[in-house]
């Protein structure tokens, strides 16, 4: 059952991200940084965590778990070190995905040609 909650999370946040695209003048840049502060938004009342449970790896893989992952880092680490924390601690759980999009681009601009 854990398996089809994954998939209408996941699918629920696609379809809210195509209904945005398709009925205001949002670019997919918009609705992408929307998701991100959505997630971070959820999870500064600890509902993402919630979401987490209920759904989920469903509720790992959208761009919302990002924004998650920022904020959750950063809480934790201001936990430990105090103020100064909140800046590194929000790398801490993301800096793979950051350095792999990086790498990535990079990789894929060297062998690809954009098109006009």
């Amino acid at each position: 059952m854990i398996y089809l909650y994954s998939f209408l999370f996941a699918g629920a946040v696609c379809l809210i991200g195509q209904i945005i695209l398709d009925n205001t003048k949002f670019t997919p840049g918009h609705v992408t940084g929307l998701f991100v502060v959505l997630g971070a938004f959820l999870d500064s009342f600890a509902l993402y965590d919630k979401f987490i449970e209920w759904f989920g790896a469903g509720a790992l893989v959208p761009i919302t778990s990002f924004g998650h992952s920022l904020i959750h880092g950063a809480l934790a680490a201001a936990e430990e070190n105090g103020i100064l924390g909140l800046l590194g601690g929000m790398f801490n759980l993301t800096s793979v995905g950051i350095v792999s999009a990086i790498v990535f681009g990079f990789i894929f601009t060297m062998i690809f040609k954009a098109r006009d």
